[in-house]
């Protein structure tokens, strides 16, 4: 079965400080574009409402635009910006570096169904 999707018209948004995602889900794949604002941090935007001390969620993505530092919870750091390709386990902050957006493609799909929900309103 062919699906097609765009993301100007995402499946759902999901708004926190300072920044948000959009996810489209298709059959076999869920795509997140998460968009940061100067001053996000995941640990202070996020993280309340996960209710978790650092983030749990795996990331394969891609930056498109601005810059992002990761700080895993074993201390093992990295700035990542334009054009880079990465892969971040669990177990991490994040937070913009300098005044541009971040803009990052998220192609993790527990990204897509889960990031910036409520435990209580993640899926089973």
């Amino acid at each position: 079965m062919l699906e097609v999707k765009t993301l100007d018209k995402p499946d759902e948004r999901r708004d926190f400080p300072h920044g948000h995602l959009e996810a489209v889900h298709l059959t076999g794949c869920d795509f997140a574009v998460g968009t940061f604002e100067p001053g996000w941090r995941w640990s202070e935007a996020v993280g309340p409402i996960a209710g978790t001390e650092s983030c749990q969620m795996n990331h394969n993505g891609y930056i498109a635009q601005g810059r992002m530092h990761i700080r895993m919870d074993d201390g093992a750091e990295a700035e990542i910006g334009p054009g880079d390709v990465f892969v971040c386990p669990p177990g991490h902050d994040a937070w913009v570096v300098g005044d541009e957006q971040v803009i990052a493609f998220d192609f993790e799909g527990q990204t897509a169904k889960e990031y910036a929900k409520a435990e209580e309103d993640r899926p089973g």
